[in-house]
């Protein structure tokens, strides 16, 4: 017997990561119990090293601390990496043949929240891996106590290095930064110095608290002093991370922005001349424009599911070397290991504008136009949201409705399309409409509100449900 047991609160156990409020759901005892079950896995699969680091949230340190302790107890050698943004650890774990890592970031969360993010041998750890850490904490089921030990590693030299390696642009910009007070803060101030042209950076402190704005860039709101200062100095391009640099928002010279689709659009068709024929994959809520543009371009463009291990994985089984999703979640498998890095996505961006032969606003607005919701959230209980998407499946399926069924259902119809889905994450369910024109939008947020009727559902406030994003 090990004398260990522990139990996580349900909630906290989640799709992608552990994730919880600091204090109410999670708790450093919660750090210590991850710690002592995932270097258990490690060690009865045959490894034997855990790479950890931990973002700028002011609860990180104190968990990071309790991670670290419960692994060294399974026995395992523990490289720190200390403070940064996710993809830094990422990049430490897979270049230094670690059998694992942890991350601990809350992410685009509320300072009060955080969290766990891991990868095994080098892929994602998601889904009944991270309920299998529930059940073994719960069941006292680990390895017998025994000395790790603990080793401290900087990665950042090698990590701004590399990402300098594949900076290929042909003329310096004048670029704004938006790092939001975000966990790349220390690594992005050393990155501009050695990139051409002129760069400003927003907020480059790394602070928890995220005093100045929400670290999500998918929201706009969280984008309105990046666009100001994009306006005011003529760059040509404003990008914008979320708060541990994993996710990336993009705003054009003109200060438009653009939206996850619309960037994957411009990547896709660069890494397509030099990958003819490549499939391509986005999430279930990108826009029917990014899919005719990579069939355009000589992709082959594949729909999956929204979910950033989900789509790490169907890259790798696809040998796909580019996907993304409307979050900001970028991954690169042409030059780079697949994984998502809001740092090396701003590289190539910059990269591809610099060689632009006009701005990238021109580029944004050539794209054709389409009449669009933003994504739409509303609130349905954990166990009730599943069963509404089947009852609508059924429904749609008895009308005989053109529908996608690879996440939730995405409707097509003469007008453009509308999506339903179950968020893995949240207690809601998650919407989007798309159109060729004002009158097909209207048409298609009738037929879906009366889908949501159907199964007992109030029709949404669309204005609130797009402000809750």
């Amino acid at each position: 017997m090990t004398g260990f047991r522990h139990r996580f609160e349900p909630t906290s156990l989640r799709e992608y990561d552990i994730r919880g409020i600091v204090g109410k759901t999670l708790h450093p005892e919660d750090a210590y119990a991850l710690g002592r079950v995932f270097a258990s896995m490690i060690r009865r699969d045959g490894g034997s090293v855990v790479t950890v680091g931990y973002d700028g949230r002011l609860s990180s340190p104190e968990l990071e601390e309790a991670l670290v302790r419960g692994a060294v107890d399974s026995g395992v050698t523990v490289r720190r990496v200390g403070r940064g943004p996710t993809p830094m650890l990422y990049y430490a774990a897979v270049t230094g043949q670690s059998d694992g890592a942890i991350m601990v970031t809350g992410s685009h969360n509320p300072p009060d929240h955080n969290g766990f993010k891991m990868m095994l041998k080098g892929k994602p750890f998601f889904g009944e891996q991270i309920r299998e850490i529930g059940r073994l904490a719960e069941a006292g089921d680990v390895v017998p106590k025994a000395e790790g030990k603990v080793e401290t590693l900087d990665p950042s030299e090698a990590y701004i290095e590399r990402l300098l390696q594949d900076y290929d642009g042909e003329r310096p910009l004048r670029v704004v930064w938006d790092n939001g007070n975000s966990a790349a803060g220390e690594v992005l101030a050393r990155l501009v110095k050695k990139l051409p042209g002129e760069h400003t950076v927003l907020y480059p402190d790394i602070d928890g608290r995220f005093p100045n704005h929400h670290p999500d860039p998918t929201v706009e709101a969280n984008l309105q002093d990046l666009i100001r200062t994009v306006r005011e100095k003529k760059a040509d391009i404003g990008v914008a991370f979320d708060g541990d640099a994993d996710r990336v928002g993009v705003v054009d010279g003109k200060g438009e922005i653009l939206w996850g689709d619309q960037i994957l659009v411009l990547l896709a068709r660069d890494v397509l001349k030099t990958h003819p024929g490549a499939t391509i994959i986005a999430d279930v809520k990108a826009s029917q424009v990014l899919f005719d543009e990579v069939g355009k371009a000589g992709g082959k463009p594949l729909m999956w599911r929204t979910g950033h291990s989900l789509i790490k994985s169907k890259m790798a089984e696809t040998s796909s070397p580019l996907a993304g999703e409307m979050s900001g979640h970028i991954f690169f498998a042409d030059r780079w290991y697949g994984f998502d890095d809001a740092l090396y996505g701003a590289i190539r961006i910059l990269g591809i504008v610099a060689r632009l032969p006009g701005s990238l606003a021109e580029m944004r607005e050539a794209l054709p136009r389409t009449v669009n919701t933003p994504e739409l959230r509303f609130p349905c209980d954990d166990v009730r949201k599943f069963d509404v998407i089947r009852e609508v499946a059924e429904r749609l399926e008895t009308e005989g409705a053109d529908v996608s069924s690879v996440d939730g259902v995405r409707v097509n119809t003469a007008d453009g399309w509308w999506l339903l889905r179950a968020s893995n994450t949240q207690a809601v369910l998650v919407g989007r409409i798309e159109a060729q024109s004002p009158e097909g939008l209207a048409r298609l947020k009738e037929a879906f509100v009366s889908q949501l009727e159907a199964s007992g559902l109030q029709a949404p406030d669309f204005e609130a449900a797009a402000a809750g994003h």
